[in-house]
């Protein structure tokens, strides 16, 4: 290994409900010998602070959206010169109102990397928290990085301010790299990385051998994921009482909960299980820590999560790692992830009959159950882990920190996952 990095690592609302894979690479990084200084905006809602580690995280993390009216002066005051008036005209209403918001979390950056010394800071958002690490490299402070975990549409407006100047930016599906390419032309760091974040084998990994449904027991069934429509779970709990009309025993269990904390696509959920007839067959099991989920994973027969859109799905990812068989939807960069009856089951977003139809096969070919079982756990390990992710993080910002010497070429680069 080369000479140890001292890393800001920026997360928006850390310690989230999703947020186990930042947690999981955080420690893969200082394995490798490297300094995580963790850096967020805001805490998430109380109700999504849900894992064992997020006391510890919290501990840990310098917070960064606190408005400090003299930080926020002190901002303009340098950025000023360097044509801040100019970047907020030309980015329209909406991103002005952006950098506004985000010049005290700036200022207070460039503050925190000077007394920490910190080599480089890699943003894990393209959303303001891009904006706050390229203020604050503008106004003189360290390189910065992006990695963009969907459509750029998701994270708002100034893309090309925040992509401009970026000395890398990882990128997690070919899909995903050939919108930006299109959209950012002009405006990209010279490498472009694709890569996942992955999961961690060795926490995820059964502690027996999968075990598919009998006949006459209920198929047992888990997801995870945000409640969120465009997660699909309403299409799910449609596809149980196919199921169920069918005359196959079924009983689903999903984790995550809302991001405001249970009142705001919960109720719709719930209702859902009420005119459904489900309440008996169904739980929404709120948002619960890794250590349940991987627990839960290891009782289910199968994972199902029927999303409209997926940039690629880490709980897809836990699933298959755990030996789970595992139905996905053909939606956004899932099938980058998921082998067609290969390592999973891909049915159409959408669709709730489909996905019925899938689980039903499972549940009638214990055969397939156990070959997709071997097959998911396979291209975990083949493709999609954390400590090779950790690794291509790591030797970017140690390229970053070791600039290439007078005369070598540079250029736009594609990794596959």
């Amino acid at each position: 290994m080369g000479h140890p990095l001292r890393i800001g690592y920026l997360v928006p609302q850390f310690p989230g409900q999703t947020h186990i894979f930042f947690w999981r690479e955080i420690q893969a990084l200082q394995a490798l010998g490297h300094h995580v200084d963790i850096l967020s905006t805001t805490l998430p809602p109380h109700k999504l602070i849900s894992h064992g580690w997020s006391q510890e995280a919290i501990a840990r993390t310098t917070y960064l959206g606190k408005p400090d009216v003299s930080a926020m002066f002190a901002a303009i005051g340098r950025l000023t010169p360097r044509g801040l008036p100019l970047w907020m005209a030309q980015g329209g209403a909406t991103f002005a109102r952006d950098v506004t918001l985000t010049l005290s979390a700036a200022q207070q950056l460039l503050h925190h990397a000077r007394a920490q010394e910190l080599d480089h800071v890699h943003v894990h958002s393209c959303g303001r928290a891009a904006i706050i690490a390229a203020l604050a490299q503008r106004m003189g402070g360290p390189s910065y990085s992006l990695t963009l975990h969907g459509p750029l549409s998701d994270y708002g407006p100034g893309q090309r301010f925040k992509w401009q100047r970026a000395a890398f930016a990882t990128i997690i599906t070919e899909q995903l790299l050939a919108e930006v390419q299109e959209s950012l032309a002009g405006y990209l760091p010279d490498r472009l990385v694709v890569q996942p974040m992955g999961v961690d084998i060795d926490v995820l990994r059964r502690p027996a051998p999968y075990v598919p449904p009998v006949h006459g027991k209920p198929v047992k069934v888990f997801s995870c994921g945000r409640l969120n429509v465009v997660k699909g779970h309403q299409d799910l709990m449609q596809a149980m009482r196919l199921l169920l009309d069918q005359g196959v025993d079924v009983r689903l269990e999903i984790a995550g909960e809302d991001d405001a904390g249970g009142t705001g696509y919960r109720p719709v959920l719930e209702k859902t299980l009420k005119d459904l007839h489900l309440r008996d067959h169904v739980k929404l099991l709120g948002a619960v820590s890794a250590d349940t989920v991987r627990d839960k994973l290891f009782e289910a027969h199968v994972f199902a999560l029927a999303s409209w859109h997926e940039p690629l799905g880490v709980a897809y990812m836990e699933a298959m790692a755990c030996a789970v068989p595992t139905i996905g939807t053909e939606a956004g960069g899932v099938p980058e992830l998921i082998v067609d009856a290969v390592s999973g089951k891909l049915v159409p977003p959408r669709n709730p009959r489909a996905m019925a139809q899938a689980i039903r096969d499972l549940a009638n070919d214990p055969d397939s159950a156990v070959r997709l079982s071997a097959g998911g756990r396979a291209r975990i390990e083949a493709r999609f882990t954390t400590k090779a992710g950790a690794a291509a993080l790591a030797a970017e910002i140690a390229r970053v920190a070791a600039p290439v010497p007078n005369g070598a070429s540079g250029g736009i680069t594609a990794r596959q996952a």
